[in-house]
Parts: C-alpha cells; sequence; structure tokens
C-alpha cells in the first residue's frame, strides 16, 4: 500500500468515526424512545444532516428506511422545529403524523411554534396548535410564541394566538405584553390588530413603562403616535 492508498483508508476510517459519534448524538437526543441498534442511529444521524439544509425528499426517504421523527441534533433542534422555521407544511404535516412531538424544544427552549411563529408561517402555526402544540410554553429567556410573533410583527400569527384563545394583556417577563413587544420593534400594525383586539395602552411593565413609552425610546415614531392617539 503506498502512501496516498494509505491516506484515503484513514480518511475513511475517520469519517465513520465522526457519524458514528453524530448517529450516537442523535439517538442520545430522542425522547423516551426504546435504544436503538446501529443501523437506526446512521439513519437517524442522515436524517437530521438533510432536515438542517431543508431537503424534504430525503429527509421523506429516510424516515420509511426507519429514521427517528423525534431525534434531535447537538443544537436540540429536532426535524420539526427545522421544518417548521422553513416553512416547509407539507414536511411538517409528514412529520406530524410520524409521531413528532409538537412540544419538543431545542436547548435553548425553543419549539417548533414558536420558530413558526417568529418567521410567519401561519399554516405551520395552525397545524401545530391542531396536533397539541402548546402556546403558552417558554423558552429561556421567558419568551413564548405569542412574544416572537408580537415582537417581529407576524399580525397573522398573532392573530390566530387570539383566536385560539391568547389573552391580549396577558403579562409575561417583567410585566411585559404582547404589545408592549410589538410597540418595541415598531410593529405599527400589530399595535393595530392588539388594540382592536383589547390590548390595554395603559398596561406598564415593572419600570413603569407603557407601551408607548417603548416605541418612543426605540424611536419608532409612527407607532409612539398611535398608541398616545388610542391613550387619550
Amino acid at each position: 500500500m503506498n502512501k496516498k492508498q494509505l491516506v484515503a483508508v484513514l480518511f475513511t476510517g475517520f469519517v465513520s468515526f465522526l457519524s458514528g459519534i453524530d448517529a450516537r448524538d442523535a439517538g442520545a437526543q430522542n425522547m423516551g424512545a426504546p435504544d436503538f441498534d446501529a443501523d437506526t442511529y446512521n439513519l437517524t444521524a442522515q436524517f437530521l444532516a438533510v432536515s438542517k439544509k431543508g431537503d424534504a425528499v430525503r429527509a421523506k426517504a429516510l424516515l420509511e428506511r426507519g429514521a427517528a421523527p423525534n431525534a434531535r441534533n447537538r443544537n436540540g433542534e429536532s426535524a420539526l422545529l427545522l421544518f417548521s422555521k422553513r416553512g416547509d407544511a407539507d414536511m411538517v404535516d409528514v412529520l406530524l403524523q410520524r409521531g413528532a412531538n409538537p412540544n419538543l424544544a431545542a436547548i435553548d427552549g425553543t419549539t417548533p411554534l414558536m420558530a413558526a411563529a417568529f418567521e410567519g408561517h401561519v399554516a405551520i402555526a395552525t397545524r401545530l396548535l391542531d396536533a397539541g402544540a402548546d402556546v403558552e410554553a417558554l423558552d429561556r429567556l421567558k419568551k413564548n410564541a405569542m412574544i416572537y410573533a408580537a415582537g417581529a410583527g407576524r399580525s397573522s400569527v398573532v392573530a390566530l394566538f387570539l383566536d385560539r384563545g391568547v389573552d391580549p394583556n396577558r403579562t409575561y417577563d417583567h410585566d411585559l405584553t404582547a404589545l408592549m413587544w410589538a410597540a418595541g420593534y415598531g410593529r405599527t400594525d400589530t399595535i393595530s390588530l392588539l388594540i382592536s383586539r383589547g390590548a390595554d395602552v395603559s398596561r406598564r411593565d415593572d419600570r413603569g413603562l407603557d407601551a408607548a413609552a417603548m416605541a418612543g425610546r426605540a424611536r419608532h415614531e409612527e407607532s409612539r403616535r398611535l398608541l398616545e392617539a388610542t391613550r387619550r
């Protein structure tokens, strides 16, 4: 065996070793599932890799071959979270039909519903809620899906949550409301929606600031004027 052949053999072995680590990690992240055999480990590692890339065709094929739908990568991200973030409603349906857990969170506490809410994927948010997603779940920064939607100005998702019974005046960490989150980011359309659905513009956070003051501090003048006009 010459030097070039030896390097090729060593490289192949190293790649196999890394694949084994990824597969082991993927299996370890699977919640409550029985121990995987080596073949399932490898399928699941591939499944997580293609899901990260958004390759739905290969992801579906690997699910058919036995990849675990609730496995998570090293960031704790499930395939359902990854495809929810991308807005792939068809793949979200496939995963839910395969038993994917809609409340399986990443290491930072982000859930598929939070990801869909932040990106404004209202159809996917609807599917996740219908599958039992918890709209009140909090991430590690104590934010929930409503906060993600309001802060990002995703009015259609905010409307969906309100339609599903979320209180427009619910207070979150530091006594902040969805209206305050929208105001802080200058999301005028979302502010208008929340006001029309009963959000109280006079509420104050634990610093004594109302939504208009927050919009003003962030120099969102259109939002500030709207809130002040409503307050009068």
